[in-house]
C-alpha cells in the first residue's frame, strides 16, 4: 500500500503539471470565495482551511440518489450506509469520528434530533431535490458553530427562490433497487420532485413536493445459498413552502415551513427476516433575517423542530423531540485588514420516550420532558485578519454555558499564507483548535442507562497543509490531521452479574491522525479530473467500519455545453466490524474486505425547458458490505427527466 500510496501521489502531481485550461464546469466546485470557515465572504486564498463546495453539477450527477452518496465521495468521509438499503441508518465517520461529532447546518442553522442516542441529525430526512449545493469544513469548527462541530460542519443550501414571476421544475427517476445476486431488473424505485416558486414585487413565494420510494432490497442479506429475505420498503415524503420580502436595499427576510414523512421496513439483529419498520415524522419551521449597515451585516436565523419516531419490532418504542435554535450575529469591518464577528447561538431541547413492556397493550412514559430538557447559551467572538503580504489569521473563542454542566470554553488559532509564484500560487495553512460534544438527553436521563454526571466530549485538533493553484484553476492540496479525543463518552459495563450499562466520560484519551490529498485539474480539453486519497489512524477500539484508505477519482467529460458524461471510482480499503454472537452472548469482530466501485453517468439537456439523464452504478456488480451481513446494492440503473417552464 505504501508503494500505491507514493504512485497516486505523483500521479496527482503530474496531473496538476499537466493542467489545460477548459470552459467546464468543475465537478467539486473550489470557489474563488468561501463562506464557512470565518463567517465572512473571503477569497479562497485567504482561507485557511480547505473548503469543499459540491455545486450543483454534482447534485445533477447523482439525481435520485441521496445526500449521503454524495457526501460519501468528500475526501476524509465515509457515511456508513450510504450504499444500502434506502432505509439503513446512517453512521457519519468523518476524520475517524463518530456521529455526534459531525454538525449539519440548513442555511446556516444546526439540526439535531433531541431524541436520539447522539443527538445527531438524520440525513435521509433531507431530499437532494431540495438542495441547491453543500459547503464542507473540516476539523473542531466549535467556536463557530457550538456543540458538535468537531470533525466536520456539513451546510446545505436549500434552492433559492425565482425572480421570475413564476417557475415550475418537475422531475421524475425511475430505476431499478436490487442486490449483487439478484437476477431482477423491474423498476422498483421512484424519485419524484415538484417545485414551483416565483416573485411579484419585493415579495418571493415556493414550494415543493418530494417523494422517494424504493422495495428492492432487503435490510438483511440472507444466509448464501438460501432464498432472499423478503424486501423492506423505503417510502419517505417532503413538503415545503416558503416566502422572503426585501423589505428595502438593506433589509431582507424570510420564513419556511416544512414536514416529513419516512416510513423504512428493517430487519432483526439477530440477522433473521422480520417485518420490521420505522416511522419518523418532522415539522420545521425557522425563518432569516439580515439587516446590512454602513460597516457590516446583521444575521439571525433559528428552526423549531418537532421530531417524532415510532419503531415497531420485538421491542417497541416511541420518542417525540422538540427544540429550538437560534443563532445571531454582526459581522463588523474595523479596519480595511480586520474583521470581527461577535454572536450568540442559543438551543432549547427536550423529549419523551415510551416503550411497550412484555405482554402490555399500553406504552409506558419511560423518560418524561418535565425532566428531560436542557438548553444552552452561547455567547463567541471571532476575529479575521487579512493582511496585503499574504497572512491570514483567523481566531476567536466562544463559551458555552450550559445547564446541565459547568461553563466550557473553546478556542481556534489558524494563520495562513499565501505566495504568488507567478503561474502558481502556494498556500500554507496550520490550524489549532478545540471542540466539545454535548451529552445527549438520552444519554443523561434514561433510566436504564443515563447518567446526569455526563460532561461535554473535548477535542483538540491540529492540521498542518499546503495547496497550490495555478492560472487554469487546477489544484493540489494535502492536509495532515491529528485529533485528540478526551472525556469520551462511552457505553460501559457497570456491573457484569446483572449484565448492567451505563452511559460514562471514560478517562482514556484517544488520538486520530490521518492524510487528506485532493486533486481538481482538467487533464485534456473538456475534461476533468477530480480525485482524494484519505489515510486515517485511530486506536483500534474506536476503528470500527472505518478504511485506513479510501481513494476516490471522478472523470467528467462535457463534449458541449448540453452534454456531460461522468465515471467514478471509488475504492475501500479493509476494515472491522463487531457484531452480537448469540451462542457466546459476547460482542465479536469480523473483518470486512475491500472493495472496488465504478459508477457512470450521462446528463442531455434537450432545450431549455427539457433534460434528460441515466445512471448506471456499481458497473462491474461488486458484492461488498458496509455493514457486517447487510445487504449492499448490486449493479442498478437509473432514467430520468426534468421539465423546467
Amino acid at each position: 500500500m505504501k508503494t500505491q500510496f507514493l504512485f497516486f501521489i505523483s500521479l496527482l502531481g503530474t496531473s496538476l503539471l499537466l493542467a489545460q485550461n477548459t470552459d467546464s464546469e468543475q465537478r467539486f466546485e473550489h470557489l474563488d470565495s468561501v463562506y464557512i470557515d470565518a463567517k465572512v465572504n473571503i477569497s479562497r486564498k485567504n482561507s485557511g482551511k480547505t473548503v469543499t463546495v459540491i455545486s450543483k453539477s454534482v447534485l445533477d450527477q447523482h439525481r435520485g440518489g441521496s445526500v449521503a452518496q454524495i457526501l460519501n465521495e468528500v475526501a476524509g468521509f465515509e457515511i456508513n450506509g450510504s450504499s444500502s438499503n434506502n432505509g439503513q441508518n446512517l453512521g457519519y465517520f468523518v476524520r475517524g469520528g463518530k456521529n455526534r461529532q459531525v454538525l449539519i447546518l440548513m442555511d446556516g442553522v444546526p439540526l439535531t434530533d433531541a431524541s436520539q442516542i447522539s443527538n445527531d441529525y438524520d440525513l435521509r430526512l433531507i431530499p437532494l431535490d431540495q438542495v441547491e449545493k453543500i459547503e464542507i469544513l473540516k476539523g473542531a469548527s466549535s467556536v463557530l458553530y457550538g456543540s458538535g462541530a468537531a470533525t466536520a460542519v456539513i451546510n446545505i443550501t436549500t434552492k433559492g427562490l425565482s425572480k421570475k414571476p413564476v417557475q415550475l421544475n418537475v422531475s421524475t427517476v425511475l430505476g431499478t433497487d436490487r442486490a449483487a445476486e439478484d437476477s431482477n431488473y423491474s423498476v422498483q424505485a421512484i424519485t419524484n420532485h415538484v417545485n414551483l416558486s416565483g416573485s411579484f414585487g419585493k415579495i418571493t413565494f415556493g414550494a415543493e413536493l418530494n417523494h422517494r420510494f424504493s422495495d428492492g432490497l432487503s435490510a438483511i442479506a440472507a444466509p448464501e445459498g438460501t432464498e432472499p429475505f423478503d424486501a423492506d420498503t423505503f417510502n419517505a415524503f417532503h413538503a415545503k413552502a416558503n416566502i422572503g420580502i426585501q423589505i428595502n436595499s438593506n433589509i431582507a427576510l424570510s420564513q419556511f415551513v416544512s414536514g416529513e414523512l419516512l416510513n423504512s421496513g428493517f430487519d432483526d439483529f439477530s440477522y433473521s427476516d422480520a417485518p420490521h419498520f420505522s416511522t419518523s415524522k418532522q415539522f420545521r419551521t425557522g425563518g432569516h433575517f439580515e439587516w446590512k449597515y454602513k460597516k457590516g451585516i446583521y444575521i439571525f436565523n433559528d428552526n423549531f423542530t418537532i421530531l417524532e419516531r415510532e419503531i415497531s419490532s420485538f421491542y417497541p418504542a416511541k420518542y417525540d423531540s422538540r427544540s429550538y435554535t437560534f443563532d445571531n450575529y454582526v459581522q463588523h469591518v474595523l479596519g480595511t485588514e480586520l474583521k470581527v464577528i461577535l454572536g450568540l447561538n442559543g438551543n432549547f431541547s427536550k423529549m419523551n420516550s415510551y416503550t411497550l413492556p412484555y405482554g402490555a397493550q399500553e406504552f409506558t412514559q419511560e423518560v418524561n420532558n418535565d425532566l428531560a430538557r436542557m438548553n444552552n447559551f452561547d455567547p463567541y467572538l471571532n476575529f479575521l485578519y487579512t493582511s496585503s503580504f499574504g497572512l491570514t489569521i483567523n481566531t476567536g473563542v466562544r463559551m458555552n454555558i450550559h445547564s446541565v454542566y459547568d461553563t466550557h470554553w473553546v478556542y481556534q488559532v489558524n494563520p495562513s499564507y499565501y505566495v504568488d509564484l507567478k503561474n502558481f500560487g502556494m498556500k500554507l495553512m496550520g490550524s489549532l483548535s478545540t471542540a466539545y460534544i454535548t451529552p445527549s438527553l438520552y444519554q443523561i436521563y434514561d433510566p436504564l442507562y443515563g447518567n446526569q454526571a455526563l460532561d461535554p466530549e473535548e477535542n483538540t485538533s491540529v492540521e498542518v497543509g499546503i495547496e497550490f493553484t495555478n492560472d487554469s484553476k487546477a489544484r493540489l492540496s494535502l492536509i495532515y490531521f491529528q485529533r485528540k479525543e478526551k472525556q469520551f463518552i462511552d457505553f460501559v459495563l457497570v456491573d457484569p452479574d446483572q449484565y448492567l450499562y451505563q452511559y460514562q466520560n471514560i478517562g482514556d484519551d484517544f488520538n486520530v491522525s490521518g492524510l487528506e490529498v485532493e486533486l481538481a485539474v482538467p487533464v485534456l480539453q473538456k475534461v476533468l479530473l477530480n480525485a482524494n486519497y484519505t489515510y486515517t489512524y485511530r486506536d483500534d477500539r474506536f476503528a470500527i467500519r472505518i478504511p485506513k484508505h479510501k481513494v476516490n477519482v471522478g472523470l467528467l467529460y462535457t463534449p458541449d455545453i448540453k452534454t456531460s458524461l461522468g465515471v467514478n471510482y471509488k475504492y475501500v480499503s479493509d476494515r472491522e466490524d463487531t457484531f452480537f454472537n448469540s451462542d457466546t452472548f459476547a460482542s465479536e469482530k469480523v473483518s470486512l474486505h475491500s472493495y472496488h466501485l465504478v459508477d457512470l453517468t450521462i446528463d442531455r439537456k434537450i432545450n431549455n425547458i427539457l433534460t434528460f439523464f441515466a445512471r448506471v452504478s456499481n458497473l462491474f456488480n461488486t458484492d461488498f458490505e458496509e455493514l457486517y451481513r447487510y445487504q449492499t446494492k448490486g449493479r442498478n440503473a437509473q432514467l430520468g427527466v426534468q421539465l423546467s417552464l
